[in-house]
Parts: structure tokens; C-alpha cells; sequence
């Protein structure tokens, strides 16, 4: 399905809006299906899961299972891409997401994207600035053959995710943004000779992923943003 590494398009279904009501449109859609599940205080959210930035929701449950954290996640069907801008994911408009929000102390939200010049780079913005470099210093160890920003300014400014409104600074004590390019979920041109199919089954990349964000999470002992 994915056969090449380019950007992959965040086309709205509707024009995007950026209150509250869209996001609640979105979820009231057909097929869109909305999960939350409670288990520690370190959270970790993919509201853009499903065909929209694949593999997301996928990343953020396996490491939330793995660590034993909570969860909070969207997924929309195959035929719809809708993109809620992030400030409008609110919790005021998702009891779901209030109640995460409510039971967790930190967050870690997966987002995907696709930028020339950015194909091994993961970016970790977000408004815990001390929690992003946990993350980064476990990504590091895990992926050596990528790289990873946690230094805001070398991010681009449209995905520091460092707005009020995001909801992955909502928690109390924040949280991290991380973006995620397509090579590191399993998509593009890098894994067309792999001897498996990578939509399928996970590519190295993601599990070895997976490992370093439930790991972050596992040993994460402070509240410093």
C-alpha cells in the first residue's frame, strides 16, 4: 500500500476547523473507533491512528501494553482521512479523553509524518521538555540508524506541539510529541525487500520502537517540564 517515502497527505474531511465541534464530528463519524483503557500514569495517546498516520494507534497500544501504561487512542477506517488539528482534540469534547487526562500524570502522544530531508528523523516536542529527552536518550540507544530532535529548535515549528491546547499538554504534568517518519512505522520504498511484508507484521524498526518507548515509560520517575 505504501510503496514509495513521501509525504503522506493530511487531507480534511471537512475543510479544517480548529473548535472542538470538529473533533466531535470526527468521532460521531461511521467506522471511527474511539478506545480508552486505565492502567498506570504514564500515558500514551495516537488520536491521528488508522489510514490518517498509519501504525500510530498500533506503536502507542503495543508500548502502552508493554509498560503497563494507559491508553488513549482513535482509529479511523480505511476510507477516511480526516485531520483534526491537534488543539482541537479536546477533552470537552470526549469523555473518554477526559478520563485519561484525568488518570495520568505524563503523556506521550504518536503522531506520523513525512518530510523531505526527514525520513530517519523522529522528532520528540512537546511541552515536558525533561520527559522528551528521556524518551529521546531511549529512542537513541534503540535506533541507531536513525536520528532524534529533542532540541525544539531544530523541530519544525508546526510540529513542536507545544500549543496549551494540545491535549498532550493537558496531563498534569504534560507530556512529549512525537512525531514518527514512515521508515520507523514500516512504510516506504527502505522495506520493499524485506522478507515479509511490513503492513502485516511489524518491521524490525517498529518493534525495536515499541521496546524504547514502553522502556521510557518503565523508567520514568520524574515530573519535570
Amino acid at each position: 500500500m505504501y510503496a514509495a517515502e513521501q509525504p503522506i497527505p493530511s487531507r480534511p474531511m471537512p475543510p479544517p476547523e480548529r473548535s472542538e465541534s470538529t473533533f466531535a464530528r470526527m468521532l460521531a463519524h461511521p467506522g471511527v473507533e474511539e478506545d480508552v483503557v486505565l492502567r498506570g500514569r504514564f500515558g500514551f495517546m495516537a488520536f491521528h491512528g488508522g489510514n490518517l498516520e498509519a501504525v500510530t494507534d498500533v506503536v502507542a497500544s503495543a508500548a502502552a501494553r508493554a509498560s503497563g501504561g494507559s491508553l488513549y487512542s482513535v482509529r479511523q477506517p480505511p476510507d477516511l482521512r480526516w485531520h483534526v488539528p491537534s488543539i482541537a482534540v479536546s477533552p470537552s469534547a470526549s469523555d473518554r479523553l477526559s478520563r485519561f487526562l484525568g488518570h495520568v500524570d505524563v503523556v506521550l502522544a504518536v503522531h506520523g509524518y513525512g518530510r523531505h530531508g526527514y525520513w530517519t528523523t523522529l522528532l520528540a516536542g512537546g511541552g515536558n521538555r525533561t520527559l522528551a529527552q528521556h524518551v529521546a536518550g531511549r529512542l537513541r540507544g534503540a535506533l541507531p540508524g536513525y536520528e532524534v530532535a529533542d532540541d525544539l529548535e531544530r523541530i519544525p515549528r508546526l510540529l513542536r506541539g507545544v500549543h496549551p491546547d494540545n491535549p498532550v499538554n493537558l496531563a498534569p504534568n504534560g507530556g512529549v510529541q512525537l512525531e514518527l517518519p514512515p521508515r520507523v512505522r514500516g512504510i516506504g520504498s527502505f522495506w520493499d525487500g524485506a522478507p515479509f511484508r511490513c503492513t502485516q507484521e511489524l518491521c524490525p524498526d517498529t518493534d525495536a520502537l515499541i521496546d524504547a518507548l514502553a522502556d521510557a515509560a518503565r523508567t520514568w520517575t520524574g515530573t519535570t517540564t
